[in-house]
């Protein structure tokens, strides 16, 4: 007798890029074998002993709710035999666009745990109190999309089970300790994160889209030459950013790809083929090691990518890996994909959405401090050595510690507004607080123009870092730093200012945007349990006028 195994689901599956006609469907699996969803099949591919499926799904109808199922290898997998849940779908959008389109979007979310006192520390996921909800609504009422703007997963803050299961690989006194190491103690960590009955579920139904940010490689990552040169001369960072690159593409980046771009795509190409018999971690490494590296002014491939809905579109940046930092230049990507920005930020739509883990404008004082350490750290001797030490110590490397890519952004948004578009929101998370931003230019735009940031999704600000988050926006203080920002010769005249409208807001939360036609609104909530996740109103941010009725 031969002993047949069967293959097992071990996550998934997502539901990534949907558009009028298609969808892209994500799974990994225990063992080779073949994906079927409806009437697609898909043979897994396998990397580093893992296999994995991006299941393409065409000719449905737009504007229409498929329900779906997963088989393996002839055997239905998905949904659980003793699931509760409605059942997961496909829902197009209609040709021409949603008339009332709904996105929610977050960022920072740690993973649950078994743990009582990492899940208290925590608080209740505002992912998981969303599909909570969602259950007990009417399908007409989900969100036609999710963007999780960084730090899906927390390679360098692991949790105590993960701790235990490091432990049993290696020893945990030796570098990088507590951290993940490689590809294979990465895939522990999206096993972790994307498990949850609630959220496994959400992310079945609503489509998603992903960008990374620093914790999903390392704290600070990329914050500048300096930080980048001590990482690389330890025995251990070539490959921990390495691997970190190479499953970022495997489980976030494939599903930000539109069919057209898979089919075109030549590295997804060759690791179909020789992951499908064989296994690809060869192209993935070599892949992922020039991606991480600098050449000529700009990298090696590009992370950044748009999708469009109808009116809306949305163009995700990597604020990230993309950094240009060597040969004393410094600026937030390369000028060849800021062109490839500017190229995509032009279209037919009502609203731009640009997603942004970390935010271009911050509370003021804040602002102000990052862009005069930025010249500070240019200086010779101690005194450089000196704000470089504070630049690390105190996340000094958001947007404004870039001023001139955030004054090229600025322009660009600028631009942008002053053409018949209804709104330009930036969307970004990683600060651990709530807050809405209207942005005024010097001459009058057509289009209103925000800063809305969301974060965390399940994850906890300290204690001290609250006060100095309130202490940014206040304007003494603001006015106090931006004189003396402006009697540097070394810094340009902001190129706009902009008001807090709303926050700071702290706690686990999602933020929802709602656009039907030219209009727009913010609606921010905040999670709770009691004793059920539940979601409570925080605040309805207006960001156009109200339609007139007439």
């Amino acid at each position: 007798m031969f002993d047949v195994r069967v293959p097992r689901l071990l996550l998934g599956p997502l539901l990534r890029h949907v558009d009028t006609r298609t969808a892209t469907l994500w799974v990994e699996t225990d063992t080779p074998c073949t994906v079927t969803i409806g009437d697609v099949a898909a043979h897994t591919f396998t990397v580093f002993g893992h296999h994995y499926a991006l299941v393409v799904v065409t000719g449905l109808e737009p504007g229409t709710a498929t329900p779906y199922e997963v088989a393996l290898d002839g055997e239905t997998v998905w949904p659980p035999a003793d699931s509760n849940f409605p059942p997961s779908r496909i829902r197009t959008y209609p040709e021409g666009g949603d008339p009332a389109f709904v996105m929610l979007f977050g960022s920072c979310r740690m993973p649950e745990t078994d743990d009582p006192g990492e899940q208290k520390r925590m608080g209740t996921d505002a992912l998981a109190a969303y599909a909570h909800r969602m259950r007990t609504e009417d399908e007409i009422d989900w969100p036609d999309a999710l963007v999780l703007l960084g730090d899906q997963v927390y390679a360098d803050d692991t949790t105590k089970g993960t701790r235990a299961w490091l432990a049993t690989r290696r020893s945990l006194k030796e570098a990088p300790g507590v951290e993940v190491a490689d590809f294979e103690e990465y895939t522990r960590l999206y096993l972790e994160a994307w498990t949850a009955p609630m959220t496994r579920w959400l992310m079945s139904t609503v489509p998603t889209s992903m960008v990374f940010d620093d914790h999903d490689v390392r704290d600070d990552w990329n914050t500048s030459q300096t930080w980048r040169d001590e990482k690389e001369r330890t025995s251990w960072w070539p490959i921990r950013e390495r691997h970190a690159l190479a499953t970022y593409w495997i489980y976030q980046q494939l599903g930000n790809l539109s069919p057209g771009e898979l089919e075109t795509d030549e590295l997804y190409k060759a690791v179909l083929e020789k992951g499908r018999d064989g296994d690809a971690a060869d192209l993935l490494d070599e892949f992922a090691e020039k991606a991480r590296q600098e050449v000529n002014g700009s990298k090696g491939t590009r992370w950044s990518y748009r999708r469009d809905y109808g009116n809306v579109r949305l163009l995700v940046i990597d604020t990230r890996s993309g950094r240009i930092l060597s040969g004393g230049v410094r600026s937030m990507v390369s000028d060849q994909e800021f062109e490839w920005i500017e190229e995509n930020a032009v279209g037919d739509f009502d609203h731009l959405l640009i997603g942004s883990s970390l935010p271009w404008l911050m509370p003021h004082a804040i602002s102000h401090v990052q862009s005069m350490n930025e010249v500070a750290c240019r200086r010779p001797g101690w005194r450089g050595k000196l704000a470089e030490k504070l630049r690390q110590a105190a996340d000094l490397e958001h947007w404004p510690s870039f001023r001139a890519s955030s004054d090229r952004l600025a322009r660009l948004i600028g631009r942008i507004a002053d053409t018949d578009t209804s709104t330009v929101c930036v969307l970004s998370g990683d600060v651990h607080h709530v807050y809405a931003a209207k942005v005024r230019y010097p001459k009058k735009v057509n289009a209103q123009v925000w800063q809305l940031v969301c974060s965390p999704v399940h994850n906890k600000a300290p204690a001290v870092m609250r006060p100095l988050f309130r202490a940014g926006w206040w304007k003494p203080l603001a006015a106090l730093l931006k004189w003396r920002m402006l009697r540097s010769p070394h810094i340009e005249p902001l190129p706009v200012e902009w008001e807090k409208v709303a926050g700071p807001y702290f706690g686990n939360a999602v933020a929802t945007l709602r656009m039907s036609g030219r209009w727009a609104e913010m609606v921010v909530e905040r999670a709770d349990s009691d004793p059920e996740p539940t979601l409570k109103p925080l605040v309805t941010v207006p960001l156009t006028p109200k339609p007139n009725p007439n």
